[in-house]
């Protein structure tokens, strides 16, 4: 039985409860959180409501793992807490806002012996795990161009509306973005080149839009889109390869496979996503926990984040500077 203190109790916290909710093997024991329980409709008979993490720590009798659900920038000072109080720690992505923010949380964790798993839970969803079989599979031959979309709107009522400062949040690419580059990643491994365009700093109240390229070592080249100036939240993307393409449309929920110009057998492979079946959220939890509780590596490291949020700050830089940014891996 893990024992586990959740830090943050936003719509990100409140999803990761009632995954661990689904778990027998998992009691969250308390809630941190500087806001009312009332406020975040969560009943406070039902668990432990603590305004500090250090007021937690010094009450409740057992606490296994730490997992942080706040805002980005507060990310390397709760998780260095937690890995100086020797916890095993799980935190929502991206794992920080700067690569010296996020070189000195691996380190910290590294030099007390805890655990450090970050959420980039796309590794998680059935038709992006799909995506990746199919690559490794041949199914297309050589990759050779690459396409995602992710739209939404912008995300409301956050605390503080940390979101619409660009400083916190790092805007559309660090935020949202992030897990098309960690997939990708993923997928086909070391970015050479980010070259990206974006309403960043043109006066778009709470809308943003960026359009990133990137080049991979293994010549693969891929356009990645993102948007938070979408009324409904959808993504999308394609493959195409020397033997052929595969795409899929989450408004569609199925994977369309084309091979040579013709539709293999299982061309339109639905991904059902019923309500009904285990969330990707809760994979990745059982995930993480079946790694603490075993030892065994876990399929997303704290070093692939940080790479994750290397692309993410390039392509930042990339929009500042007109220019395409280099990678040196």
């Amino acid at each position: 039985m893990q024992f586990v203190l959740l830090v943050g109790a936003g719509s990100m916290g409140k999803t990761h409860l009632r995954a661990y909710q689904k778990m027998e093997n998992v009691k969250v024991t308390g809630i941190v959180d500087i806001r009312n329980p009332s406020l975040l409709r969560l009943k406070e008979t039902e668990y432990s409501f603590f305004r500090t993490l250090e007021e937690a720590i010094e009450t409740l009798d057992r606490v296994d793992v730490i997992d942080i659900c706040l805002p980005t920038f507060l990310h390397k000072e709760f998780v260095e807490k937690a890995a100086k109080l020797g916890k095993h720690i799980i935190c929502e992505k991206p794992i920080a806002g700067s690569l010296e923010d996020a070189t000195s949380m691996i380190e910290t964790c590294k030099a007390n012996g805890v655990q450090l798993y970050i959420g980039q839970v796309t590794r998680f969803f059935p038709e992006y795990v799909r995506a990746k079989e199919l690559v490794e599979a041949g199914a297309i031959g050589k990759p050779g161009m690459i396409r995602t979309t992710r739209n939404g709107n912008f995300p409301k009522n956050a605390w503080n509306d940390w979101f619409a400062n660009f400083q916190s949040s790092g805007g559309v690419i660090l935020d949202l973005l992030i897990h098309d580059f960690d997939f990708l990643r993923w997928c086909f491994g070391e970015v050479k080149r980010v070259y990206a365009k974006s309403l960043t700093g043109r006066e778009y109240r709470k809308k943003d839009y960026a359009l990133v390229t990137l080049r991979f070592e293994s010549g693969v080249i891929a356009h990645v889109e993102g948007s938070w100036a979408h009324d409904g939240f959808y993504k999308t993307f394609e493959f195409a390869g020397d033997k052929g393409n595969f795409e899929y449309d989450s408004r569609s929920c199925s994977i369309k496979t084309v091979i040579e110009n013709q539709v293999v057998g299982e061309g339109y492979k639905t991904i059902n996503q019923s309500p009904l079946n285990e969330s990707p959220y809760y994979r990745e939890l059982v995930h993480f926990i079946d790694c603490i509780e075993t030892g065994k590596r876990s399929i997303i490291s704290p070093e692939d984040a940080y790479k994750a949020v290397e692309i993410a700050l390039a392509a930042n830089k990339s929009i500042q500077i007109n220019e395409p940014v280099h990678l040196n891996n």
